[in-house]
């Protein structure tokens, strides 16, 4: 068992060695991190269907982690295959009416970041007396967790709120532009589109789709709006959305967003202290001892004051990973926790989310309370929110603040921009996929770009957030010093079009050709292609055939397919998943944790 010595490491991974082989889609995003926090390469291997990362150096024994498509036997062998069986092709397809699959490496690009994580973890045990382990994650767990919030409220006591029907944003100005909208305010929304002399029957039938649509992945409000946007120039709009207080981005290609790009990594991290490490650090004065089986952050405290999904996402992973987490809530608890549909009288959108937490109750408009809270961050692990820029100042609970009462701290922000673009918009998912060409780069060719309304950078900036953590508290196993963490949807945005923004750098087309990624109809349902085979399958009529037989169909060929799944519901039961999807105390459907540690 390794036993590290506090050094002054500047990245948790300075002085460790780098060696990786397997699926280029994914280990292409684990390498490019592991990099940026400082490993060096060692070897690179060959690019098999299963991958291997190991971690040698430093003062620790190896640390290894295996990446998968999915496990053997299951048929997903590629990004479209899992796409196809965990629901993404679903939940991405509700706009259009018929499931899509996004032209993105979603999947691959998720599994690099948890494969990342898995191997911080291990490390962060290491550090504090643990034994080396090697963790095992896999594409399908990634697709799985993407989709959990919506595989929760599939599996409800009771229906959606909202229509899950075809429809929604981005709306069309009279040049053509395309311009997506935002607002959390209905206030808003009624002046902006009395603004633009919309219906009024429309504009009140179109705002709770709108509304929900962060929930559902669609937005069937009426056609009328669309209409509306279309008689008025893009000056006009603008004008609106000044007057009412609703924001409008117009999206923007692969080529602007490459053209303001900054090469800044998905994260910061920034120690605290100048000189030398802080006695009061953990790190410095040792860890309790713990169990053998015991996981890597077993015994560490995170406080997290999240909204949304980005930072209580980024916090669930912390606790999967063996933490402690306290939710800080106002005061009658979180308005999401009755946010329909619910299971025993909770959400279950919120409870795929933060089942397991602990909850305070604080009132940040209270000094007492704020107070009570310091003193709080003073005997925790990691500090995380996600509140408005600005805010944690004003509220005196920034870094700085906290700092003072707990130098050993690790202090996360995970954000919308992270100050990194001027003009930027509200910093909201869809907002960000606008600003930044994400609307493009999950589009094939021939298709109008839109951001996806499945909440994809939500999400992969949970992972990063996480992350992110991880590598504060790594740092500060390493370093004895607290360190302040940022991280960003407009990183996340950036992981996930580095494959596309890379194209459009060498002049070459950075959309995928026409049709790609597009599921095949079934006489009952539909099927996708891998990308390998997907050429040659869409030759043949299928139509006319069940899904088990246009499988065979395929497989006689050579060809390699999956059914796709179009009801959440029925990933229970789906062999291809054995074992990965449970029910939680509350009946909530919950899938199992998406690394394994042996």
């Amino acid at each position: 068992m390794a036993s590290p010595a506090i050094s002054q490491t500047v990245r948790p991974l300075d002085t460790l060695r780098l060696g990786i082989s397997g699926p280029p889609q994914i280990t292409s995003v684990a390498a490019q991190h592991l990099r940026l926090l400082g490993a060096q390469d060692e070897a690179t291997g060959q690019q098999d269907a299963s991958g291997a990362i190991t971690l040698t150096g430093g003062g620790y024994d190896p640390a290894h982690a295996t990446v998968e498509w999915g496990r053997p036997g299951s048929g997903l062998v590629d990004e479209a295959t899992v796409q196809a069986a965990t629901g993404v092709m679903a939940v991405h397809g509700r706009r259009d009416g018929r499931p899509r699959g996004l032209a993105a490496d979603y999947a691959a690009t998720a599994t690099g970041v948890l494969a990342v994580q898995g191997l911080l973890a291990g490390l962060v045990g290491q550090a504090r007396g643990m034994a080396a382990a090697h963790v095992t994650t896999s594409a399908d767990r990634a697709g799985l967790l993407a989709v959990s919030q919506y595989l929760a409220a599939a599996g409800a006591d009771e229906g959606e709120v909202a229509e899950l029907a075809a429809g929604g944003p981005p709306f069309t100005s009279a040049e053509g532009v395309l311009v997506e909208l935002e607002t959390l305010d209905p206030g808003a929304w009624a002046a902006f589109w009395r603004a633009l002399d919309a219906p009024a029957e429309a504009m009140r039938a179109g705002w709770r789709p709108f509304q929900f649509r962060y929930a559902t992945a669609c937005a069937p409000f009426p056609q009328a709006l669309h209409t509306v946007t279309r008689t008025h120039p893009l000056a006009r709009i603008r004008q609106a959305a000044a007057l009412s207080g609703a924001e409008v981005c117009v999206l923007h290609t692969l080529a602007d967003r490459l053209a303001e790009a900054d090469g800044a990594p998905p994260w910061s991290l920034r120690p605290f202290g100048a000189d030398r490490p802080h006695p009061s650090s953990r790190a410095a004065s040792g860890s309790p001892a713990l169990p053998a089986a015991a996981l890597p952050l077993a015994g560490l405290t995170v406080l997290e004051a999240g909204r949304r999904i980005q930072a209580p996402l980024a916090a669930n992973l912390l606790g999967l990973l063996g933490a402690e987490v306290i939710r800080i809530e106002p005061p009658g608890g979180d308005p999401l926790r009755g946010m329909p549909p619910a299971c025993s009288g909770i959400s279950a959108r919120w409870l795929a989310l933060n089942r397991g937490k602990k909850a305070v109750e604080i009132d940040i408009k209270s000094e007492a309370d704020r107070r009570a809270l310091r003193e709080m961050a003073g005997e925790a692990d990691v500090f995380l929110h996600n509140w408005a820029p600005g805010k944690a100042a004003e509220l005196g609970l920034d870094s700085d603040d906290l700092v003072r009462v707990n130098p050993a701290l690790v202090y996360a922000y995970t954000g919308g921009w992270a100050d990194r673009i001027a003009d930027a918009p509200m910093g909201t998912d869809f907002m960000v996929q606008a600003r930044t060409g994400v609307g493009e780069a999950v589009r094939p060719e021939g298709e109008i770009p839109a951001p996806s309304l499945m909440t994809l950078l939500d999400v992969l900036g949970g992972l990063h957030g996480a992350e992110a953590v991880l590598a504060g508290l790594l740092l500060r196993e390493r370093s004895g010093r607290g360190v302040r963490v940022d991280s960003s949807l407009l990183g996340a945005a950036d992981t996930l079009t580095a494959p596309a923004l890379a194209r459009v750098a060498c002049g070459e087309n950075p959309r995928l050709p026409a049709g790609f990624r597009h599921p095949l109809p079934t006489a009952d349902g539909w099927i996708a292609p891998s990308d390998d085979s997907a050429p040659a399958a869409a030759a043949h009529d299928l139509r006319e055939l069940t899904t088990p037989d246009a499988l065979a169909r395929l497989g006689s060929l050579g060809l390699t397919a999956t059914a796709v799944t179009t009801d959440l519901s029925d990933l229970h039961h789906d062999p291809r998943f054995a074992g990965s999807i449970s029910r939680d105390a509350h009946g909530a459907p919950a899938v199992s944790d998406p690394w394994s540690f042996a």
